[in-house]
């Protein structure tokens, strides 16, 4: 996407051959690009929340391997290997709900396993990581024009009237390399001219959607209104909602999906409405090992002062901190919720649209089938 008039991914490696991303703990209000220079900068980078969304955890887990591998010990292949299995798992270790973070880390762990010296398996590995980058990328873009079939449906039913579209956190391209998942069909509605508003979840604790979705929605020219969380029921209720798009962080073969806390209430709202909900995601947020969300999904527990302490810019336009809630009052905070399947209109991935079940699923991916 453009900022300022120049294209950027969320991550790259920049002309001096560090590892550069965007800051997202700045934005809204600072654009600031963050250089990573080994693998601690990325294993904090992604616990700390600088890079977040998981098509960009899976990115930045590749990129982080590539950075492991240039700081590896060179005295034997075996001392080489030892240490990338114990970054693997660091980096693995850094948020556990999103499946893209594994999802990468494997796909670098085979490239180790083809390469026979230390030079080729560093190559291997800087080469996949970029390859990961780029099919994220493509992927994206791909599910922009699929969900973008979804929005001339609903256009064509209502000739000439702008099409509300609610969404929830932030699945654009600031979550991904670049497009998005939830936010790509709604940057190829607005490219191909259709009349789209978009309401914004606010995404507490952390206001993804706020400090995010908001700013990428800002910064394209769309339509949009910040909304508070519990909101999307209400306007659901008075016809104000045409349709749903969220994205997702782990996605079961048989189609429940876990997402930032607050989906499920959102899906549950939309069904009660007659609301179509849709969930975009690239195959790589696909798990076949889990058949049940609620059950196997591992859900992260982040920080308390996330809940009790808020960031934002001041009256007199500093960045500063303040607390919320008494002294003596402890949050709990979970980052993610499961929606089941059953709530789910379809998912959009890379390869098409289908329902959120088993059978669906594997019409798309049939190498699956076991």
């Amino acid at each position: 996407m453009r900022v300022a008039g120049k294209s950027y991914r969320t991550i790259w490696i920049n002309d001096a051959g560090f590892l550069s991303v965007i800051n997202q703990i700045k934005l809204p209000h600072v654009f600031e690009v963050t250089t990573l220079l080994d693998v601690d900068d990325v294993c904090r980078a992604i616990s700390d929340m600088i890079v977040r969304g998981a098509g960009l955890i899976g990115a930045a887990a590749g990129y982080g391997m590539w950075l492991a591998a240039k700081e590896a010990p060179t005295n034997s292949l075996a001392s080489f290997n030892s240490y990338m299995q114990l970054q693997a798992s660091r980096l693995q270790a850094t948020r556990p709900t999103a499946s893209n973070l594994a999802w990468a880390i494997k796909r670098q762990i085979n490239q180790l396993e083809l390469g026979h010296t230390i030079s080729e398996k560093i190559s291997l590995i800087r080469a996949e990581a970029q390859a990961i980058a780029d099919e994220d990328e493509d992927f994206c873009r791909r599910i922009g024009l699929h969900g973008l079939e979804l929005i001339k449906i609903l256009a064509s039913a209502k000739p000439n009237k702008t099409i509300n579209i609610l969404t929830h956190c932030n699945a654009g391209w600031l979550a991904f390399v670049d497009y998005g998942t939830a936010l790509s069909p709604i940057f190829a509605a607005h490219d191909a001219g259709l009349p789209v508003h978009v309401w914004v979840d606010e995404t507490r604790p952390r206001n993804q959607g706020a400090s995010l979705t908001a700013w990428e929605l800002e910064s394209y020219g769309i339509p949009h209104s910040l909304i508070v969380d519990n909101a999307g029921g209400h306007l659901m209720q008075h016809g104000l909602v045409d349709i749903v798009f969220t994205g997702a962080d782990r996605v079961t073969r048989n189609g429940d999906v876990a997402n930032k806390i607050g989906t499920y209430l959102k899906a549950l709202a939309a069904r009660d409405n007659n609301i179509p909900f849709y969930v975009a995601l690239p195959s790589s947020t696909l798990d076949f090992s889990l058949d049940d969300g609620v059950a196997q999904i591992p859900i992260e527990e982040r920080s308390g002062d996330e809940v009790r302490i808020v960031t934002g810019k001041l009256i007199d336009g500093s960045i500063g901190s303040i607390q919320i809630c008494p002294d003596r009052t402890p949050a709990r905070n979970w980052g993610f919720d499961v929606t089941p399947a059953r709530l789910i209109t379809g998912l959009v991935c890379e390869r098409g649209v289908c329902s959120a079940t088993e059978s669906g699923i594997l019409k798309l991916f049939p190498e699956q089938i076991k």
